[in-house]
């Protein structure tokens, strides 16, 4: 018989569309995680050459004065300019995947299932990387509720975060699983588990 193979699953969504509380579930369910936003936050820590690339491209004035970056300087810059959106996710997407693929290589056992939450997946063109890509989505009027509410920003500030990203109905059109967050958390959880259901079922 053969051995059950890995499956190499992307999680992907809007801004604050639950996709932490997703992963965080599939973790208890069993599955190995990564998520591309804490190494986005390792590829520009003091002292790498990503940071130092982010500094050349943006200035110091994106840097606090102990030299770390100062994200709501720099998301200030990128969310309103796409070109400088672009210019960033230039220098972090290329090492965010090469430390995915690191990491699904060391997680590689027989049956085992490796989920890494991606929130940029279908902007940078790599679902093709993955086995099966799920979606977590919500309605919209609850993704500006929480957007507004999680970061603090005003109604504009948070409508022009989420047009920064792929529509969210795009991207629930091209995926295998989709995980409605619309609701409670018990309904949340339960549409999570018929996912990881059908993971394990696809891998036999």
């Amino acid at each position: 018989m053969a051995r059950p193979r890995v499956a190499l699953v992307a999680l992907t969504g809007g801004i604050a569309t639950g996709k932490t509380h997703c992963l965080n579930r599939f973790a208890e369910l069993g599955a190995r995680t990564i998520s591309a936003d804490h190494l986005a936050r390792d590829v520009v820590a003091p002292g790498t050459p990503g940071l130092e690339a982010v500094a050349r491209r943006f200035g110091p004035d994106v840097l606090d004065a102990d030299g770390a970056l100062n994200r709501a300087r720099l998301a200030a810059i990128i969310f309103a300019d796409p070109d400088a959106r672009r210019d960033l996710e230039a220098i972090v997407h290329p090492a965010v995947y090469a430390a995915i693929r690191e990491w699904a290589e060391r997680e590689r056992m027989p049956g085992a299932i490796l989920i890494a939450d991606i929130p940029l997946l279908y902007e940078t063109g790599r679902e093709q990387d993955f086995d099966a890509v799920i979606v977590a989505a919500c309605q919209p009027a609850r993704q500006l509720q929480r957007v507004m509410a999680r970061d603090g920003l005003s109604e504009s500030e948070a409508r022009q975060r989420i047009a920064s990203q792929l529509p969210l109905e795009e991207k629930t059109r091209r995926a295998d699983y989709v995980i409605d967050t619309s609701g409670s958390v018990e309904d949340t959880d339960r549409a999570i588990r018929q996912v990881w259901d059908a993971l394990r079922t696809r891998q036999g």
